[in-house]
């Protein structure tokens, strides 16, 4: 089963929290604080791996999640970092967030990882927080807590060549005839529902070639799955369009033509400018070479090379490749779906904001509030006072006065109670 879209979710490793601890040893009485940090959570990564094909195994698992840092010890032994989670996805992924629509990563190269979320930071122990006159803290850090993530995944074929046109044409049967590819062949629309690859030789240079599954009119705006379809042929980069010269079925080759340059078009302008070439298959059948004439008149004035081949028969094939090939080789990289991802831009920074629930009664909520109260100790005097200094200097105090707090009023914060001293 081919499956090209898969939605997981995705989570780095919390950190590890900070230790307290302090120093004993034998005639060392008053030994100092000795608290390590906690270990830095994993990160996770993506990583494009040549021999996968499908998202199909992202319909059994979906979730994943780094493992996180590990506390710190006594004797400032730091906890230990996590290792990085990384997620095997086939070449030609791309993953977007969910929530922002930014491409995370794009794993266009085989076996390069890219780094989507960055593990939490380990919490610093006690010894971190001695001072000249805070010289036994019995407080530390917890380690930073990280935030999962849904995201998309998207398979894109990667191919130097893309076979295009409607159903039924004989691309399938192109691809089997100069590659070693095995793609369903029979005689009725929609034999191909998702991108067969093969490898094309061509004296003595190898390209990639993709027979992209038949399009129909109204394409471009999701008739048929086109956008399914549309989607492979982004990566592509050079376009064989294979019409049926027979006509058999009715069709007008031209009119064949100019729907599929159309439905390009209106999907993505740069693919209708792609460089391409003209197959007029199933050259060796009657009226096909009337239809062959009709093509070139119309379509070689304009620089759009005419061949008239057979793919069942491998006539007229080898003279298209070379052709095919030197044009694959003249042209620069494709340029891909640029990566405008940041970490940062996923965080929003954290905030806090007051109410007052009576007159001498308020209330602070937010993620910066939640974090502070994290850090404190209820039972540890030298805890509280940091938690003091911490209020002080991310200005929630001068937020409670702003809003009319006085000597003795009660603050509620992410479920404690505290006295508001002046």
């Amino acid at each position: 089963m081919f499956i090209d879209k898969a939605r997981i979710f995705i989570k780095a490793g919390d950190g590890g929290d900070g230790c307290v601890a302090f120093h004993r040893e034998k005639y060392v009485p008053d030994g100092g604080p000795d608290g390590g940090d906690g270990g830095r959570g994993g990160d996770v990564f993506f990583v494009a791996d040549p021999g996968m094909r499908t998202l199909l195994d992202f319909t059994y698992k979906r979730h994943f999640k780094a493992q996180n840092g590990t506390p710190g010890k006594s004797n400032n032994c730091t906890g230990k970092n996590a290792e990085a989670l990384t997620i095997k996805v086939p070449l030609g992924t791309v993953v977007y967030d969910e929530d922002t629509e930014l491409v995370m990563a794009n794993l266009s190269e085989a076996d390069q990882p890219k780094r989507v979320l960055r593990g939490g930071r380990g919490g610093r122990g006690n010894a971190r927080f001695a001072t000249a006159t805070r010289k036994a803290p019995r407080f530390a850090q917890p380690g930073e807590r990280t935030q999962g993530r849904w995201v998309r995944l998207e398979l894109k074929s990667v191919a130097d060549i893309g076979l295009v046109g409607f159903p039924n044409v004989g691309k399938s049967t192109m691809l089997a005839a100069v590659t070693r590819a095995n793609p369903k062949i029979a005689d009725y629309h929609f034999t191909t529902l998702s991108p067969n690859l093969g490898v094309l030789q061509v004296d003595g240079r190898s390209y990639t070639m993709a027979d992209i599954p038949g399009l129909i009119e109204g394409a471009s705006s999701g008739q048929g799955l086109g956008h399914e379809f549309l989607r492979h042929i982004e990566r592509t980069r050079v376009l064989i369009h294979v019409i049926d010269a027979s006509a058999l079925e009715g069709r007008d080759v031209l009119e064949d033509y100019h729907t599929i340059m159309q439905e390009l078009s209106e999907y993505n302008e740069e693919l209708a400018k792609r460089p391409m070439v003209v197959a007029a298959n199933k050259a060796d059948l009657p009226m096909a070479e009337e239809n062959i004439q009709r093509l070139k008149t119309a379509l070689e004035p304009k620089g759009i090379k005419v061949f008239a081949v057979s793919a069942a028969a491998h006539k007229g094939l080898k003279e298209m490749l070379r052709c095919v090939a030197d044009l694959v080789d003249a042209l620069p990289p494709i340029v891909l779906e640029p990566e405008t991802f940041d970490e940062s831009m996923l965080w929003k920074q954290k905030t806090f904001t007051v109410e007052k629930l009576s007159e001498d009664y308020y209330e602070v909520q937010g993620d910066l509030a939640e974090e502070i109260i994290r850090r404190m100790y209820p039972n540890d005097r030298d805890s509280i006072r940091y938690f003091g200094e911490q209020l002080e200097k991310q200005g929630i105090i001068a937020a409670l006065r702003e809003k009319g707090a006085r000597d003795g009023d009660t603050v509620l914060m992410a479920g404690y109670e505290f006295e508001f001293v002046e």
